[in-house]
């Protein structure tokens, strides 16, 4: 992967990570830093879950993967707010 590849890579999971922190109720106490790794996770996780259902065969914008990326970051602060929490008691 080439610089910008990884540039871009790192943006774009950045936003999938904060759509996805908008799209839970209330308030998540995980940082900045988590939003980030795991919007970057819940992008390759969800372009690797979409590219063999075709949903990347689409002319324009692929709403389909935004979709799918959007929600497993949701799953994905959803768990780590969860599993922070209870290692706070």
């Amino acid at each position: 992967m080439e610089i910008a590849g990884l540039v871009s890579a790192i943006v774009i999971g950045a936003f999938i990570g904060v759509l996805g922190r908008l799209v839970v109720p209330g308030r998540q106490q995980v940082g900045p830093a988590a939003t980030v790794l795991i919007g970057i996770a819940a992008a390759f996780l969800g372009a690797l879950l979409c590219h063999p259902l075709g949903l990347y065969d689409t002319k324009g914008i692929t709403w389909a993967v935004w979709l799918v990326q959007i929600l497993l970051a949701a799953v994905g602060i959803a768990w780590y707010d969860r599993r922070r929490a209870r290692q706070r008691w």
